[in-house]
């Protein structure tokens, strides 16, 4: 059976999403129901549970979106991934040991870091920590477990700071 590869109906996209505009932001509101891009079914706003799976363990999420009445094709716009993303760094974190953003979060608070300052302290640049912390880069293996090391013991931090408080 030949893949068919997604097409979307730029006019029922704009049909579904509604901009309102303030000063400060623009804010997505999304319609209760929009036609399938493929189909042209009517699909209603709602959640249906979504099986994430990575390397033989799964998480189950309730995962926002359009669906048809019955069985068939979903779709979903904005922020609608989201829940399923972080449940498979979470599952990454279990299977391979990369800690996911909210540990890293975690980790370099509880060690009283700015971001700025556990990204020079770690030699990793001064944005990488916002960049895990939103998940747009996972870090590297060494930088893992370094995280490791120091949420386990917080006092090694002195060591990477130097003898007289400085960073080495």
């Amino acid at each position: 059976m030949k893949k068919r590869r997604p097409t979307y109906d730029p006019d029922a996209i704009k049909q579904v999403l509604g901009t309102v505009e303030t000063m400060a932001e623009t804010t997505t509101t999304l319609q209760d129901t929009m036609p399938c891009p493929e189909t042209r079914a009517l699909l209603r706003r709602g959640i249906r549970p979504f099986t994430v799976r990575y390397k033989g363990i799964e998480a189950t999420v309730d995962l926002p979106g359009y669906y048809p009445d019955g069985e068939g094709e979903s779709v979903h716009v904005g922020e609608d991934m989201a829940v399923a993303d972080q449940a498979l760094r979470l599952l990454k974190e279990r299977a391979d040991g990369i800690p996911s953003p909210s540990t890293i979060r975690r980790i370099r608070t509880s060690l009283g870091l700015s971001q700025r300052e556990a990204g020079a302290l770690l030699r990793v640049g001064p944005a990488a920590f916002d960049k895990y912390e939103r998940s747009l880069v996972e870090p590297s293996g060494p930088t893992s477990q370094l995280l490791k090391l120091l949420d386990r013991h917080p006092e090694l931090l002195a060591d990477l700071r130097g003898t007289d408080g400085s960073q080495a």
